[in-house]
């Protein structure tokens, strides 16, 4: 499916806001204890923002690994944007993974908290390159 530039630019517009939009539903679920819950969102929320710039640059895939490695090839390994921000990404992929995944996982407070500033830090970051 080709996008024209209006498509484009709405529909990137509606990414970031979905991102950012989660950031509310984060701070309420870690105020309720639901960590593993804070744990998903915190992911998805990066999801989206990377997503919103992947459409901004003509890059589309339903691959989350692949969108990540998009990500890395074109803005931190060409200096665009700090090795930092591809870690915190890797992170809250990996304790996305973990959480939905293995029944097992607990996450506490404290690891909630960071992972949403980590979070909040991608999602202003990533603002600046759309």
């Amino acid at each position: 499916m080709t996008l024209t530039d209006e498509d484009r630019k709405n529909l990137t517009e509606n990414y970031v806001n979905k991102s950012i939009s989660t950031i509310e539903t984060v701070r309420f679920l870690i105020e309720n204890n639901q960590f593993s819950l804070a744990i998903n969102r915190i992911y998805y929320g990066i999801y989206y923002i990377l997503s919103g710039l992947g459409i901004k640059y003509h890059f589309r895939t339903s691959k989350h690994a692949q969108l990540i490695g998009w990500f890395n090839k074109e803005f931190v390994k060409t200096g665009k944007i700090h090795p930092q921000y591809s870690k915190m990404i890797r992170k809250a992929f990996e304790n996305r993974m973990q959480g939905d995944y293995d029944v097992f996982t607990v996450f506490t407070k404290e690891e909630s908290e960071q992972a949403f500033e980590e979070m909040k830090a991608v999602i202003t970051e990533i603002q600046k390159l759309i």
